[in-house]
C-alpha cells in the first residue's frame, strides 16, 4: 500500500495521458518524455552508441535498419539510419510488422533495435525474417530485459509488462505494443540456447552482455518522475563499471549480438 502510494505520488502528469498502449499519438508524449529527462535521454544515448559500435563491423554496402523506432533518436547519431515502426509516426522512414520485413534477400547490413523482440509476437518467424534480409557478415543486435534477480523483482512487482520466464517462444493476446513478454529474449537466447543453435545453425551468437542496473531506474523511465538530480548521472555510470562483475545478479538490460554466417 505505501510503495503504491509512493508510485502514484512520482508518477509525470504525461503518462497518466496514455490509456491506450496501441494509440500511435503516444510516441509524442513518450518523445517529451526522452527530451525533458537528462538521465534518460543519456542511458538511450548510451544504448544508442553500443549498437553503432558493434554494427561497425558489418559489411558497408546494405541497410542499417532499426527497427521499433517509435520515440527513439538514434538516427540524429546515425543519420544513414532507416527507421521503422510498425506504427505509422511521424518521423519515422518505414512502417510495416517486423514478422514480414520489406526488404530483399541479402540486402541489410545490420538491424538494430532496443525492446523490440520481447513485444514480437513470434520470435521464429521474426528471426528467419531478418536472417532472410541479412548479407553475410550482417548482424542483428538488441538491447532487451535481462533475467536476473534484481531485474526480475523489479519487472514483476513495478513493470506494466508481463515477465513470464516459462513461456514459450511467442504469446497470442494484445496489440503491436500492449502484447508483450519480457523475458521472450533470455528465453530465446539463454534459456533455450541449446534450441537456438539447433534451429537457427547460420546465425552464431557472439555475445550476451547483461549491464545497467542503475541508471534507466534512477531515470524514472517513461512514467515515473526522475529519481535523482541529472549530475549524479556520471556517478551512476561509475558506481554501475564498480559493480559490474555482479551484472549476473544485477542487470536490468542485456545486450545481444547476431551474426549471419552465409
Amino acid at each position: 500500500m505505501f510503495i503504491a502510494s509512493v508510485l502514484t505520488w512520482l508518477k509525470l502528469p504525461e503518462a497518466s495521458r496514455v490509456q491506450d498502449l496501441d494509440d500511435p499519438n503516444n510516441v509524442y508524449i513518450i518523445r517529451k518524455i526522452i527530451q525533458r529527462k537528462p538521465f534518460l535521454h543519456k542511458t538511450y544515448r548510451s544504448f544508442y552508441k553500443e549498437l553503432l559500435s558493434k554494427a561497425r563491423t558489418t559489411p558497408t554496402d546494405g541497410e542499417f535498419i532499426e527497427l521499433g523506432s517509435g520515440a527513439g533518436f538514434l538516427k540524429t547519431l546515425a543519420p544513414r539510419i532507416t527507421t521503422s515502426d510498425i506504427l505509422p509516426y511521424e518521423g519515422v522512414d518505414k512502417v510495416f510488422s517486423a514478422l514480414d520485413i520489406p526488404f530483399e534477400d541479402d540486402s541489410v547490413s545490420a538491424f538494430m533495435m532496443i525492446d523490440v523482440m520481447h513485444h514480437v509476437k513470434d520470435s521464429r518467424q521474426f528471426l528467419n525474417e531478418m536472417q532472410r534480409c541479412l548479407k553475410v557478415g550482417g548482424k542483428i543486435v538488441m538491447i532487451e530485459p535481462a533475467n536476473t534477480i534484481f531485474s526480475k523483482f523489479i519487472y514483476t512487482h513495478f513493470h506494466h509488462e508481463p515477465f513470464e520466464t516459462r513461456a514459450g517462444w511467442g504469446f497470442e493476446e494484445g496489440g503491436p505494443l500492449s502484447g508483450a513478454n519480457m523475458a521472450i529474449p533470455w528465453i530465446v537466447f539463454c534459456r533455450d540456447r541449446q534450441i537456438f543453435f539447433s534451429e537457427f545453425p547460420n546465425l552464431r551468437l557472439c555475445s550476451v552482455r547483461l549491464h545497467t542496473p542503475f541508471r534507466y531506474l534512477c531515470s524514472g523511465g517513461l512514467s515515473i518522475r526522475q529519481l535523482l538530480p541529472s549530475w549524479m548521472y556520471p556517478l551512476v555510470q561509475v558506481v554501475e563499471k564498480l559493480l559490474s562483475p555482479f551484472n549476473s545478479y544485477l542487470g536490468m538490460f542485456m545486450t545481444i549480438e547476431l551474426e549471419n554466417l552465409k
